[in-house]
């Protein structure tokens, strides 16, 4: 049997792809954290079949722009007083800086140090970004280039 203590204050980050929760776990460096953090893999769920779920027993910075680019589902509630707060809803960012690298050999970000890579949203539906220097394809949630 599997028994995970509810939260006092901290955070649930909730309908996690299936699989994809290592990755955020270890981009939130919550695998050094010293405050106690679960990794829940293969949840059931009704509306995705499965999912990951990771609870955090602390309140800590997350850039809402990267996770919503892992996974545009993922849903954060806040807790406080071991209840939940608030939730917040993620979506794909318009625009992401410095999060995902251009793999085009040829870009202009290849070869200069200093240059931001930025992505831009161009595609909603399917989740694709293109590079703004070169165009180069981005498709969110496969988890590549983070």
């Amino acid at each position: 049997m599997l028994n995970i203590d509810t939260i006092k204050n901290g955070l649930v980050v909730d309908h996690i792809r299936a699989g994809l929760g290592p990755q955020i776990f270890f981009w939130l460096g919550l695998n050094r954290a010293h405050y106690c953090a679960a990794l829940i893999m293969n949840v059931p769920s009704k509306r995705f079949g499965l999912k990951d779920i990771i609870k955090i027993d602390n309140i800590i910075g997350i850039d809402y722009s990267v996770l919503g680019l892992i996974d545009p589902n993922i849903t954060v509630n806040v807790v406080k007083n071991e209840t939940i707060a608030h939730k917040i809803r993620l979506s794909l960012p318009e625009r992401v800086e410095n999060v995902v690298r251009c793999k085009n050999p040829r870009c202009i970000t290849s070869s200069e140090t200093n240059i931001a890579h930025i992505f831009c949203l161009t595609d909603k539906k399917n989740a694709e970004y293109r590079c703004e220097y070169c165009d180069s394809l981005y498709r969110a949630g496969t988890g590549e280039g983070l």
